[in-house]
């Protein structure tokens, strides 16, 4: 009943290949192109994103230099139009007429002269208007800087009038030939003297278009910038990423018969512990399929023999039934067979799981002392506790014990009633001993190269009346090996053969 299983098992895997190669054939090129078109890849989306932080944060940078300029241009403007008023203030609090000596009463006089004493800054006008009764016009425009500008305020008669006419001492003319930031101290009328005033205006269309221009330029920069960034980002991006496309790439290809592909590590950042956590994956994976394909393998190996005989003498059983009880009792010999070599290989498919043993807290003493007791029912032989290790360890000891009986079964099946057989554990440099020696026939050298391999019964069975399948010591190297140590061969003082189990007593697995 045990052998139906391994053999749908190994069909099974018979079949896998080809189903495999041909979903191969017809998925893979849709697995490579579907995501293609199911969405953006990350290397692009990476680079969007970058695009997008660096547009705005420069095109933050370039609006505020934009900013700054615009408003030093305003500073400096007011600065400019304070200067100039104040001066003429001060001139007309102290200013006297050089031809009488005195103060001034008359304002043409008094701006003709401040004008000739000013000089006007580029994109400035000084402007000295009289009332003259019929309206205000300009008296005097020495110093004026009109031609600089394309639309001066002097030969604008009704900006002229706005500027006058306002009860505010500075301010913004909006005029269709541009915009005007003026100031002015008007010269109030008196006893005879018309009323007048000194007006600065200014034009801050230049001063404006520079810090445009830096604008403007500021943007060309951050368009190249751009530029730049997307293709250095896209090269960056493409080599940071470039192990996540392995991991794609190499799990699109990976298949049941082959797990051998790895990824390159390279650096020690997330992208290179993402591939030695994938190259873990497929070591556990790779290893957990060999268990897989050994069981199959190993099981079909071993009960085909068993099968064919259970079949052979079903297929001739007679009538007799000495000749029935006969074959019955071969049956189940060879059925008992079959279910030992079933539960072997289990054992040893489970040895690949990371739960295989459970360490625990254990004393060695305690633990040599228990093998000895159940290994002295095991046959009669002169049993020997020969030393015993005095510490703790971590330990499974279900499965130790499991592994030191299967080396004293194995040391039964070969020796006879009488001969020593001696069990003890030792430390040594902190590792663990346990041991047992036997004094049989001893193992041939060829035969103690593959000993502890599946299915090596060896050449010569030592005299051995055993029945197994050759599975024993492979279980114990397994055991062994699960603890983080392993098992091996020496010879006996005397003659005969000694299988120890060596594991580390401070860090078992």
């Amino acid at each position: 009943m045990t052998a139906r299983p391994a053999q749908t098992t190994r069909t099974t895997t018979e079949t896998t290949e080809p189903t495999t190669e041909a979903a191969r054939t017809t998925a893979g090129p849709a697995t490579t192109a579907d995501p293609a078109h199911r969405w953006v890849s990350a290397r692009v989306r990476i680079l969007l994103w970058l695009l997008v932080v660096m547009a705005v944060a420069l095109t933050a940078v370039a609006a505020t230099t934009r900013s700054v300029l615009l408003r030093d241009v305003d500073h400096r403007v007011d600065r400019l139009l304070a200067q100039e008023t104040g001066e003429f203030a001060n001139f007309v609090r102290r200013g006297v007429d050089p031809r009488s000596g005195k103060r001034f009463t008359d304002p043409d006089p008094l701006l003709k002269l401040h004008l000739e004493r000013q000089y006007a800054d580029p994109d400035e006008e000084l402007l000295g208007l009289v009332d003259r009764g019929a309206g205000r016009t300009p008296a005097k425009k020495e110093q004026s800087r009109a031609p600089d500008v394309d639309h001066p305020l002097a030969r604008d008669p009704a900006g002229l009038r706005a500027v006058l006419g306002s009860p505010d001492a500075t301010g913004t003319l909006d005029r269709p030939g541009g915009v005007i930031r003026w100031s002015k101290v008007e010269i109030g009328a008196g006893e005879g003297r018309p009323a007048a005033a000194f007006v600065v205006a200014f034009h801050p269309e230049r001063e404006q278009a520079k810090a445009e221009g830096v604008f403007h330029m500021l943007l060309a920069i951050s368009g190249v910038a751009l530029l730049m960034t997307t293709g250095i980002g896209w090269a960056v991006a493409g080599r940071i990423l470039r192990p996540v496309r392995l991991v794609r790439t190499t799990a699109a290809q990976l298949t049941e018969q082959d797990l051998t592909r790895r990824i390159p590590v390279q650096g020690r950042d997330d992208i290179a512990a993402l591939a030695e956590t994938f190259n873990g994956m497929l070591d556990r994976l790779e290893r957990a399929f060999a268990a897989q394909r050994e069981f199959v393998d190993d099981a079909g190996h071993e009960l085909r023999t068993p099968i064919t005989i259970v079949r052979g003498h079903l297929e001739l059983m007679g009538d007799d039934p000495r000749e029935r009880e006969e074959t019955v009792r071969i049956v189940m010999e060879e059925l008992d067979r079959m279910s030992r070599i079933v539960e072997d290989l289990l054992l040893l498919a489970k040895a690949e799981r990371p739960d295989f043993v459970a360490p625990e807290p254990v004393q060695l003493a305690e633990l040599t002392a228990d093998v000895f007791v159940k290994a002295r029912a095991l046959g009669e032989r002169d049993w020997q506790l020969a030393e015993v290790a005095d510490t703790e360890a971590g330990l499974d000891p279900q499965r130790i014990t499991q592994a030191m009986v299967q080396l004293a079964q194995n040391a039964v099946q070969h020796t006879v009633p009488g001969q020593r057989i001696g069990i003890g554990s030792r430390l040594v440099r902190e590792r663990i001993e346990l041991y047992v020696a036997d004094a049989g026939p001893g193992v041939t050298d060829q035969d103690a190269a593959v000993i502890f391999e599946r299915f090596r019964r060896g050449t010569a069975r030592r005299g051995s009346r055993g029945t197994g399948a050759g599975l024993g010591l492979a279980i114990v190297q397994a055991i062994a090996q699960g603890h983080g140590g392993h098992a091996e061969l020496g010879r006996t003082e005397g003659g005969g053969a000694t299988f120890t189990l060596v594991l580390d007593r401070t860090e078992p697995k």
